[in-house]
């Protein structure tokens, strides 16, 4: 994922969509290429400050859609 830095913190700022996880970090994913999309987990400590926990690609959208979706774009 070195290699995805801007496409990771883009994907933090600018989310397509979203998701609860489940110890309180937020799942932030967006499509980067038709049927291709680019997962950031990160936890928000304030409205300014936070943290990327892991960030990763998939072509999965079925299962973050099964969590709890906190914001769409």
């Amino acid at each position: 994922m070195a290699g995805y830095y801007f496409e990771v913190v883009q994907t933090v700022d600018e989310p397509e969509a979203i998701y609860e996880g489940k110890m309180g970090e937020c799942i932030a994913a967006r499509e980067i290429e038709k049927g291709k999309y680019i997962v950031a987990v990160y936890r928000e400590l304030s409205k300014e400050d936070g943290f990327v926990i892991t960030a990763f690609l998939t072509r999965r959208r079925k299962q973050l859609e099964r969590r709890r979706k906190i914001w769409q774009q």
